[in-house]
């Protein structure tokens, strides 16, 4: 067993944000008086995640002051799981599986890539983005080789894709969760092959069975998704510093860029933009106000363009968990949207 010991540079403080600290209380009121240890993990966890991934001392000791345990107890705990980091990773922590399914399939070269990309293990790059360190098996055996980058898993990696998945993150692009090749589950590479009647050859159902009211998604409207929870959890950290009467426009300057404007549409007018899923009549208007009357522009939307406009029309997020960059290029080619046909948007980049 490792020897884990704490980091010889420690914070002063630690204090849990006033949305971590209202989670922390209701996790305790689960717990009858005089068993609130049992939420040690769990506290921990969040601590750790509140403070970048890594758990210093004072997070420790305010833990342990909140559940009235010996600040010894509580340290044991965090000592002995290796699911806490006692020194600071990036912000892209890569826990890359070095066991035998994955060294057999490829684990070595994309240890490679880390030592390339990132440096060696417990490095933390320049910039603060990435580190790296190898773990044991992470049971994801069938899509072998994986990592875990924070608390997603990236699997059926190859050291192409794996580069790609690590720029992609560094530039803040939307990236693709689970196989990185398509596959549902841990289905046999090719698809099903037996249990068809049960599941479907394509793994998401079976064969005539009523279609539900909603389809899943596809792998890149999930990696919107993910994107999207992460830009909006920013957002909402940055604008909580902000004044509460702070005026829309002032929210969406302090996290991103006003995008360019026309003074009016083109000749021919503007375009309908309400072809755009998740841009309904009011939004249309609002766009309009903005000086956004066709899809090219909104095609032309970089990352903090897309901050902005997504802040100062109150939905942060929402224009990457609706994809509106790939619908207005798709229509602004000439191309249908989702409201025009239901189809799955092409795959491509939201923004740079």
């Amino acid at each position: 067993m490792s020897v884990r010991r704490l980091a010889d540079e420690q914070p002063t403080s630690f204090e849990f944000a006033p949305d971590n600290k209202a989670w922390a209380e209701k996790e305790l009121a689960k717990y009858p008086p005089g068993r609130q240890a049992s939420a040690v993990l769990a506290l921990l966890w969040r601590a750790q995640k509140q403070n970048g991934y890594w758990l210093p001392r004072p997070a420790i000791e305010t833990v342990a002051a909140m559940l009235d345990m010996p600040n010894i107890r509580v340290l044991e705990v965090a000592t002995f799981y290796t699911m806490f980091n006692l020194a600071p990773v990036g912000r892209h922590y890569v826990q890359l599986c070095g066991t035998t399914p994955c060294m057999l399939c490829g684990a070595e070269d994309l240890k490679a890539v880390c030592r390339k990309r990132i440096g060696e293990q417990g490095h933390v790059t320049s910039d603060g983005l990435f580190s790296w360190t190898e773990v044991e098996c992470l049971g994801a055996c069938c899509n072998a080789p994986m990592v875990q980058i924070n608390e997603e898993y990236y699997e059926d990696l190859t050291p192409e894709n794996f580069a790609k998945l690590l720029d992609d993150l560094a530039a803040g692009r939307p990236v693709r969760t689970g196989s990185q090749v398509g596959r549902v589950s841990s289905e046999p590479i090719g698809g099903l092959t037996s249990l068809t009647t049960l599941y479907g050859a394509d793994g998401r159902g079976a064969p005539g069975a009523p279609a539900n009211d909603q389809s899943p998604p596809s792998p890149d409207e999930a990696a919107a998704h993910a994107h999207a929870e992460v830009e909006a959890a920013d957002i909402q950290a940055a604008l909580a510093t902000l004044p509460a009467d702070a005026t829309p426009e002032q929210k969406a300057d302090a996290v991103g860029d006003r995008p360019p404007a026309l003074e009016a549409p083109r000749e021919g007018g503007p375009d309908d933009l309400q072809r755009i899923k998740g841009v309904g009549p009011v939004n249309e208007k609002r766009l309009h106000e903005l000086g956004v009357y066709h899809f090219d522009q909104v095609a032309a939307w970089k990352r903090r363009e897309i901050r902005w406009v997504g802040t100062y029309l109150s939905f942060p997020g929402r224009i990457d968990r609706e994809q509106w960059v790939l619908q207005a290029a798709a229509l602004a080619a000439g191309g249908s949207g989702p409201k025009d046909e239901q189809t799955h948007l092409p795959t491509g980049k939201i923004g740079d």
